[in-house]
């Protein structure tokens, strides 16, 4: 009885979403002042240690995301140790994988453009174990596939989990182009963009905690859902579950952050209190950061599964499968179009069939026709 009682605490603290959850970003405020946010940690595993820095923004702005570049990032160890981040672009900071000390301690030292300074407090290092499985279930009622990780730590003491995901699926366009215009002349498409992948990664905050169980195993845990109407399940579909072992004080932050973002819908509305973490401002005690520094291995898996729901692809209204060119001689009218000319139609080819890009090019929902390498 106690643990079940206790899954269903995980399941509550999961902040159980859909996989079409909004991307993560910053708690925004209401106020004008103009915060900084740190999102990221110290990988001490096989990986690149990945840090993006952005700016809190009015929540009435509508200005894309303000992303903090030109800033100068170390992680130094207690040792005296330190280790440069390089900018890779629209505020992303990264480490390539070093040899680290997984009994040391590292803080994060991040100086901005105005000369302003943060610093961590340091960390100690947490060594993730394995993911033992994955698994998922078809929820009838919810109509959505459901996703469950399977983890434990022999040695017990790990106790405090965190996830994050990356989904892959493979989809279709409703129609099929296979003519296109190169230099004026109606030709046979040379790519075929009616197959694409798409891809998504997790936004919610999902959490769990064995410190109240006797040994530390999470068993069947519901990480997250895929709703069969997306259409994400329609093909084949993979996703790669990444995970990481929290100290006590990472995950009451993310525990109290997670709880806000319930409280409110969405890390885009209103946040009722500011949620800070171990990162301060060693030059305006005023000058509040948003974000943990943490430091651990990384664990990972995939599971790809072929469950074949959903439905084909439409395109709405049902019209848009339409006549571009008749007679056919009428060339011109091909190259004018905005249409993409899908193929011939008639006993002699006496016309061409089109359809709005939106209906017939995949690429336009986002997805790419680069087949994946593990796909």
């Amino acid at each position: 009885m106690k643990y079940c009682l206790l899954k269903v605490l995980f399941f509550a603290l999961l902040l159980f979403l859909d996989s079409c959850i909004e991307p993560f970003s910053p708690p925004e405020v209401s106020s004008v002042e103009n915060f900084l946010v740190v999102d990221g940690f110290l990988n001490v595993g096989t990986d690149t240690s990945r840090i993006e820095l952005r700016r809190t923004q009015n929540v009435n702005a509508e200005q894309n995301p303000n992303y903090e570049t030109g800033a100068s990032i170390s992680v130094e160890a207690e040792s005296g140790e330190s280790y440069a981040f390089s900018e890779a672009g629209s505020g992303l900071y990264l480490l390539a994988p070093k040899q680290y000390n997984t009994a040391g301690k590292y803080r994060l030292r991040i100086r901005t453009t105005d000369q302003k300074e943060y610093l961590s407090e340091y960390v100690s290092v947490n060594v993730t174990p394995a993911i033992d499985s994955l698994t998922y279930k078809l929820d009838e009622v919810q109509n959505a596939m459901i996703f469950y990780v399977n983890t434990h730590d022999p040695a017990n003491k790990t106790q405090f989990y965190r996830w994050k995901f990356d989904e892959t699926w493979e989809y279709r366009a409703a129609y099929f182009s296979a003519l296109e215009v190169i230099n004026k002349k109606i030709v046979t498409r040379s790519q075929d963009i009616n197959q694409c992948w798409g891809n998504q990664k997790s936004g919610g905050i999902l959490l769990g905690s064995t410190v109240k169980l006797s040994s530390d195993v999470i068993k069947d845990l519901p990480l997250f859902k895929v709703p069969v109407p997306t259409n994400k399940l329609y093909i084949k579909y993979s996703v790669l579950v990444k995970q990481y072992g929290l100290s006590r004080e990472a995950f009451e932050y993310w525990t109290s952050l997670a709880k806000t973002t319930q409280g409110t819908g969405s890390l885009f509305d209103p946040q009722p209190s500011q949620v800070t973490g171990n990162i301060t401002s060693t030059t305006d005690s005023g000058d509040l950061v948003f974000g943990y520094f943490s430091a651990s291995t990384e664990t990972a898996k995939r599971i790809t599964i072929t469950p074949k729901l959903g439905s084909y692809p439409t395109c709405m209204p049902p019209d848009t499968f339409d006549i571009v060119c008749m007679p056919i001689s009428n060339r011109q009218c091909a190259l004018e179009t905005s249409a993409l000319m899908l193929s011939y139609g008639g006993q002699r080819s006496e016309y061409l069939l089109g359809a709005p890009p939106s209906c017939a090019d995949c690429r336009t929902q986002g997805g790419t026709t680069v087949r994946p390498p593990f796909w």
